[in-house]
């Protein structure tokens, strides 16, 4: 076939990207599945849009360990070293790069969140400290793309009230337990007037175990001392039917 360099040469570059395109496309864990529309409303609750990227500033505000006592929080977390902990909704890994030094070079941390922009903040902060221990994920709204059977730790800090999807979720989230693993839940108290934060991202201790419970949970311990937030955990009921 004869033809002019320049143009050939433009037309087999581009079938070269594709071609290579499609080698770095990474395959989702789990086989996509099509999603009702997003909830507004769950048990009664009404739920919270989620927090832009453009708000991941706040997450790192140097105020933060004042308000809410994070080095506390992590010690009653009792993450040991060699585990596998998920930060579900890490936005730009506050809490990921903390995890990842206490779980050390034998544990791992998956640091999930559906905005490709947080993951790209995360990757950042996390080679700039030199920490290589954590996998960032891009989940969905209904599914975290974890291992299953596999994670030790599930911790969402100020996260869960955004799902748009809570059943699924929280279905692929017990999944994705490993045996005696726990899904902690750390939400501002509802029922406290002071703790300076938007009625709908708040969550009562009631509201929490009726979700929980409703999807195969049940509440394990709690830890109550954190100045704005409940801190609960909750294992895999043992006779759950599968949802």
């Amino acid at each position: 076939m004869s033809c002019k360099f320049p143009s050939c040469l433009k037309r087999s570059f581009s079938l070269y990207l594709v071609w290579v395109a499609a080698l770095v496309t990474v395959s989702p864990l789990h086989t996509a599945e099509e999603l009702p529309p997003p909830r507004t409303h769950y048990l009664g609750r009404k739920i919270a849009q989620t927090m832009s990227y453009h708000g991941a500033p706040w997450l790192i505000r140097p105020e933060r360990q004042q308000e809410e006592n994070c080095t506390l929080m992590l010690k009653h977390l009792g993450i040991q070293s060699g585990v596998k902990v998920c930060d579900m909704g890490c936005g730009n890994g506050f809490y990921s790069l903390r995890l990842a030094k206490l779980v050390g070079q034998e544990g791992q941390v998956w640091a999930v969140d559906i905005q490709p922009e947080m993951l790209t903040l995360l990757r950042a902060r996390a080679a700039k400290a030199e920490i290589d221990n954590i996998h960032p994920v891009l989940g969905t709204v209904a599914d975290p793309q974890l291992p299953p059977g596999s994670i030790d730790v599930i911790l969402c800090v100020d996260v869960y009230h955004e799902f748009s999807h809570p059943g699924r979720m929280l279905r692929a989230m017990r999944e994705s337990l490993a045996p005696n693993g726990v899904v902690v839940l750390v939400e501002y108290r509802e029922e406290d007037p002071e703790v300076p934060i938007k009625p709908l991202h708040k969550m009562s201790k009631k509201q929490v175990s009726k979700e929980l419970e409703h999807n195969g949970f049940q509440l394990v311990r709690e830890y109550d001392g954190l100045p704005w937030q409940h801190m609960m955990f909750f294992g895999v009921k043992a006779d759950i039917e599968q949802r």
